[in-house]
């Protein structure tokens, strides 16, 4: 709590500083132009920021007012005089409640205005990132999107409704207090300032101390978070190769580094709020000594005292709100910067034409690839001047070893990437043919490598892909996939929960239920990325052939290390060296039988 007063009796100074150095250097125009975005989520409730403003402005006057009613009624009763004691006790006493009851109403209507916006922003902001260019987004790390997403998007949207009747509330707060006081005596009102120029001064060092202790305290903070989720995340291996007593003793090397860092951080801020509380109460003393002065030579009565020892602590803390208002304006700009560059990223293609192919779904769909060449970054072909061509009904197979594109060559078909020379197409019975784009994916059932599995229940994670799927379809693609066999074992079946990536499940468990959710869903083409690798070669070949026989116009494409299906395929690609080569079916079955 200590520290947190600490900043912001400083930072706001030092904020001072970054802004004039923005305005120099001629970037102070990116900060509107964030904040332009941001009050584009703030004018939809500008009503309720007005009765906001309003109501904090009524607020700070009935405060005041019952202090100044105070006061006249300590002069009364010190004085010995009843007249307008109850008048003065009543305006006194409904001042205070009402005051207390609109800080309420604030309270209150803030909230709900930061979570409404939150929402807003979010809801937005998902639907871009879910739309971003897959290049473009895959630039930025999972839990950079999930910091801006969910720490960045906070920072805005409790400052998007707050921060302009802040600013009114905050000013006009500090004027009437300054004003109240000046009315009464200027002397006191300068000495009621007396400690912002101090504070001015050494704000630079703490500010600056403050950022190198912090600094460390993050870093060692993220390091050991780091190792916890680690270490957590691997928890099989750790027991399996019985190193956990290893894993206790490097925790508590770790542990004993963020002590050292945290410990030394709260000796400087202990020392730092010592000068601060010197200052204060020396500041403190200087009014309540000139006080007593006033007091004794009776140029002023004893509510008049009272009043200025009162407003003397509103008015600090009134400038510190005013200038506590530069930080909030640029953290929430340098927040709002940070999710326009996801709002800003290009988009994925869309073709709206692509609905139109949905009247040939059961005719099934051809996929082609013409001379693509795709590259991730410049000068580094991934795919090279290659082709392929899968059609309804056939199991077409792309081998080779590892890291030498087949996932690519998945991507490309979903129009997740697109070649930078050469096309992706897919092709409709009806001759008609588009390149592959966000429209088309529709026509798509993936599986992708690695466990896909949510926690949750068998049911919850298949209605992933179909909502209103009927138990009786869950199980029938369960059937398909050669998963119903243990499902039917469980002792809630298709409602048995699993944990978070199918714990619960063994690997050939776990990707059969992600064959058959693929399946539920029911697409003219199907997508195998190393989903069977897990399987043994019987139930891998059963799960194909299930599928074919569900769907005789289904085109499926299986990527895989294994040739063990080959001999089922009715074209088998190899990917080596950039380019992808169809195999004769004499070097099909050789490699069927070198299996």
């Amino acid at each position: 709590m200590e520290d947190n007063e600490q900043k912001k009796k400083t930072i706001p100074f030092e904020s001072l500083d970054v802004l004039l150095s923005r305005i120099k250097d001629g970037t102070f125009s990116e900060i509107i132009e964030d904040w332009k975005w941001i009050f584009s989520y703030s004018k939809r409730y500008k009503f309720a920021i007005v009765f906001y403003v309003f109501l904090g402005v009524l607020s700070t006057t009935m405060g005041l007012v019952s202090s100044v009613a105070s006061k006249y009624l300590i002069d009364i009763i010190t004085g010995y005089q009843t007249d307008k004691l109850v008048l003065l006790a009543l305006i006194m006493v409904g001042s205070a409640v009402f005051s207390l009851a609109f800080d309420s109403v604030i309270n209150r209507i803030s909230t709900k205005l930061s979570i409404y916006i939150n929402n807003d922003i979010q809801a937005d902001i998902f639907d871009k990132i879910v739309d971003a260019d897959w290049m473009a987004l895959n630039g930025y790390s999972n839990g950079d999107i999930l910091n801006r997403f969910n720490s960045d998007i906070g920072t805005v949207s409790s400052n998007a409704i707050s921060w302009l009747p802040t600013i009114v509330i905050a000013v006009y707060r500090f004027l009437a207090t300054f004003f109240v006081i000046l009315h009464y005596d200027w002397v006191m009102a300068l000495i009621a300032l007396g400690s912002a120029p101090f504070m001015l001064l050494i704000s630079r060092f703490v500010v600056k101390k403050q950022r190198e202790y912090g600094k460390k305290v993050r870093e060692m903070s993220s390091n050991l978070m780091t190792f916890e989720v680690e270490t957590f995340y691997n928890f099989d291996s750790i027991k399996s190769f019985g190193v956990a007593p290893h894993y206790s003793k490097k925790l508590r090397w770790w542990q004993k580094k963020f002590k050292n860092v945290s410990l030394e951080y709260n000796l400087f801020t202990i020392k730092t709020n010592i000068l601060l509380s010197v200052m204060g109460t020396a500041v403190q003393f200087i009014a309540f000594g000139y006080c007593l002065f006033r007091l004794w030579t009776h140029s002023i009565t004893y509510g008049t005292m009272t009043l200025f020892l009162q407003q003397r602590s509103n008015l600090t803390g009134a400038f510190n709100s005013v200038v506590s208002i530069i930080p909030s304006f640029l953290n929430s700009s340098v927040s709002a910067h940070r999710i326009r560059e996801l709002v800003e990223l290009p988009k994925e293609v869309h073709i709206p034409e692509s609905s139109e192919l949905d009247a040939c779904m059961a005719d099934g769909f051809t996929v082609e690839m013409r001379g693509a060449d795709f590259a991730y970054t410049d000068g580094k072909n991934v795919i090279q001047q290659s082709a392929l061509i899968a059609k309804p009904g056939e199991i077409v197979a792309l081998v080779g070893a590892s890291g030498e594109g087949k996932t690519t060559l998945i991507r490309l078909i979903l129009g997740l990437v697109r070649p930078q020379a050469g096309e992706a197409v897919i092709c409709a019975s009806d001759g008609r043919e588009l390149p592959m784009n966000a429209d088309t994916r529709h026509l798509f059932a993936y599986v992708p490598q690695g466990n896909t599995i949510l926690s949750g229940t068998i049911a919850e994670n298949m209605r992933m892909v179909k909502e209103d799927a009927t138990d009786e379809e869950i199980i029938a693609a369960l059937q398909i996939a050669c998963a119903w066999d243990f499902v039917q074992k469980l002792p809630e079946t298709i409602n048995s929960k699993i944990g978070e990536r199918g714990r619960g499940l063994s690997e050939g468990q776990a990707q059969r239920v992600a064959i058959a959710r693929a399946v539920l869903r029911d697409a003219p083409i199907l997508l195998l990325d190393e989903a069977t690798s897990a399987l043994d070669v019987t139930t891998e070949r059963q799960v194909l052939r299930n599928i074919i026989q569900q769907k005789p116009n289904k085109t499926c494409i299986v990527t895989t290390h294994r040739p063990s299906v080959l001999n089922m395929c009715q074209r088998v690609y190899r990917v080596m060296d950039t380019q992808v080569a169809e195999l004769s079916e004499e070097e099909s079955s050789r490699m069927a039988m070198d299996f």
